[in-house]
């Protein structure tokens, strides 16, 4: 069987497709509206408080620190002029007091009086206090109030991320089920043209970066852009002119926006193959590590890695360049608008055209403004990483190899009343690459309570036969047929639930060993669990154990032996009480003094049911009451042991290396 492990997927993304990965993205998010549509909401009250909060600096300065109204002109020897003054009521007995102390300072008028806003520092602090007792609890709300906006804009900041994460969130835990659930459902064939670590990065790495897409991102650039929707209706409603000359740099913001969104969406997609690749390499490396080392080929393997990581490091600069360009251009465009405010605005608050609140208002906007336009482009860092794990993910997705189901497919149980009669390969024709066959033209009838074996040199088709027993691979011609039911017509379910495999690999999972032996622990009384344990030559092994049948194996039972860990497979096969077994040489990397356990063991998950054996031993070949040799994809002969060796063909003749190598 051919695979191809190469990085294709990653390599040939093509041209972007944004708006259709965002568009395959919507149906994630319906279960979701609701909380999505909260998050937006408060976005925009939170926006809206940030814009007032500016707002208050406006109102303590034209009201009580410099209130608009106290500037007057007046008549002097050098001509008219300016000048501040502050207005005072003095029928309140201890503002008169400090009038009458201080005449050379104050004119009177009426029941008011009048100091220049210049002469106030000659006043002790004390007086000062008692003659703006009313700006001074002006100012006083005015904080408070701003205080209050403070802490809602903090309460709401925090139930917005709060709703916001949750949200993305339950979307992520979607998505990765919806990733697991396809990858299981898939054909051998699948597995055989994807590596392992790709398939980890999609349902890992590649699903988080979709997370920050829908929880950073989205907050962050709906507020961004209702920020920048505000800021300008702000300085329209304040004074169009200043808005005017404000927004005289936009066009060229918007043109360097531009220029940077395609230049980073090159380099920062060439930069995810790169990163793909190096994980490809690493996890490629370490699945052929015994390999590498014992053919020394560390320098090969190191440089060819080197490469790889060189390449990245030099995307990653290009990345750094792009960043480093054009956050200072912003930067700069931000003080040149800012320059442009206080040149225009200073003059026009000099000619009592606009007040002195409102100039540090519009500072404060113009500072905020550019703000959300450095915010933006960092995002779309975000996006595009975000963006490219969406699309290999929806590779993943749009692979679909499951074997075809027919409609109205059911299980044979009900209509064999749950019992294993035949099992038939009719005129069977399969390979895994096209034109390339594995087996052809195979015909082969097993009754029920027949052991068959099946014997041939490697390549011959022998494990090829059991994947298509277990309806792993459908052949491209010709008919598997279990009960006189084509397996096509079988519910998959049901049909694994009457087989059971023991392969020459044994394959552990990191849980525990009740949990590796039974599909449901819970159905299991402990009497039971001993009688299987027993009966597998597993019960020395489970006394040995720390915490016996419920001691967790870590890393597959990497801690067992070879023979121990199919000792574990085989009272997983019994455990299953399967009727029909197939057993692919469990006792090929076994030593002899643990296959005496195991065949002991195989003896009585046998007995009484029907067998299907690949030897590659033939001492296990004689097991069974008809022997079938594999030739080139074909059924060469068969029969008993003894008739096969009269017969001096192929078998005869392997018969005779295994004697010569034994």
């Amino acid at each position: 069987m051919r695979a191809d492990y190469g990085h294709v997927e990653e390599g040939a993304l093509g041209k972007p497709r944004d708006l259709l990965l965002l568009k395959r993205l919507m149906p994630l998010l319906r279960p979701h509206r609701a909380l999505l549509l909260g998050s937006t909401a408060l976005v925009v009250v939170l926006t809206l408080l940030e814009l007032a909060l500016p707002y208050f600096s406006k109102i303590a300065i034209d009201r009580y620190i410099v209130p608009a109204h106290s500037v007057i002109t007046r008549e002097n020897s050098a001509g008219t002029a300016d000048r501040r003054y502050l207005k005072i009521d003095i029928t309140d007995e201890a503002i008169r007091d400090i009038v009458v102390r201080h005449p050379d300072l104050f004119e009177l008028q009426a029941q008011t009086a009048r100091i220049p806003y210049d002469d106030l520092g000659r006043l002790s602090h004390g007086e000062l206090r008692v003659l703006r007792h009313k700006d001074f609890a002006g100012l006083t709300w005015v904080v408070l109030a701003f205080l209050v906006v403070v802490l809602a804009d903090f309460g709401l900041t925090f139930v917005q991320r709060m709703i916001m994460e949750r949200a993305g969130h339950q979307v992520m835990h979607d998505l990765r089920l919806w990733i697991f659930g396809h990858v299981q459902d898939q054909s051998m064939a699948f597995f055989g043209s994807q590596p392992t670590a790709r398939l980890v990065t999609r349902t890992t790495n590649d699903v988080q970066n979709m997370h920050e897409l829908f929880t950073t991102f989205v907050s962050m650039v709906f507020k961004d852009i209702f920020l920048l929707i505000g800021i300008a209706l702000v300085f329209v409603l304040l004074d169009w002119r200043l808005a005017l000359a404000v927004f005289a740099l936009v066009p060229v913001v918007f043109w360097a926006a531009a220029r940077f969104s395609l230049r980073a969406r090159e380099v920062f997609r060439a930069l995810r193959v790169k990163v793909a690749e190096i994980n490809g390499r690493m996890a490629e490396s370490i699945d052929g590590i015994r390999t590498i080392q014992t053919f020394a080929r560390e320098e090969y393997n190191y440089q060819r890695f080197a490469r790889l990581n060189q390449e990245n490091y030099f995307l990653g600069m290009q990345e750094i360049h792009v960043f480093a360009l054009f956050m200072p251009l912003i930067e700069v465009l931000a003080l040149v608008s800012l320059a442009v405010l206080i040149l225009y605005g200073g003059l026009r608050t000099l000619g009592r055209e606009i007040s002195m609140g409102e100039l540090v208002l519009s500072l404060t906007y113009v500072r905020m403004f550019f703000r959300p336009i450095r915010d933006l482009a960092e995002n779309y860092n975000v996006l595009q990483n975000a963006l490219s794990s969406a699309e290999r993910i929806f590779g993943v997705l749009d692979t679909d190899s499951r074997l075809p189901v027919v409609k109205g497919a059911v299980g044979a149980a009900p209509r064999l009343n749950g019992q294993f009669q035949s099992l038939v390969l009719r005129q069977i024709r399969f390979g895994y690459t096209p034109g390339e066959w594995v087996l052809n033209d195979v015909s082969l009838e097993l009754r029920r309570g027949q052991t068959m074996a099946l014997v041939g040199p490697t390549g011959a088709g022998k494990t090829s036969l059991l994947h298509l027993i277990q309806r792993l691979y459908d052949p491209q011609s010709g008919q598997v047929l279990i009960n006189g039911l084509d397996l096509r017509h079988w519910d998959p379910e049901h049909l694994r639930a009457l087989t059971a495999l023991v392969t020459q690999t044994p394959v552990l999972f990191s849980t525990t060993v009740r949990q590796n032996i039974f599909p449901d622990p819970s159905a299991v009384d402990e009497h039971a669990a001993a009688r299987i344990v027993e009966a597998a030559n597993c019960a020395e092994l489970v006394a040995r154990l720390p915490h016996g049948l419920d001691t967790v194996l870590e890393n597959g039972g990497a801690g067992l032996s070879s023979g121990e860990r199919q000792l574990i497979t085989i009272a997983r096969a019994l455990a299953r009480d399967a009727q029909l077994i197939l057993l692919d040489e469990a006792t090929s990397y076994i030593d002899s003094q643990t296959e005496a356990a195991i065949y002991d063991a195989l003896g009585r998950l046998m007995a009484g049911r029907t067998c299907l054996i690949v030897a590659h031993r033939l001492s296990t070949a004689r097991m069974a009451d008809r022997i079938v040799v594999l030739h080139q994809g074909q059924v060469a002969e068969s029969g008993t042991h003894a008739q096969l060796l009269h017969a001096g063909g192929h078998y005869a003749r392997l018969y005779a290396e295994n004697q010569a190598v034994a």
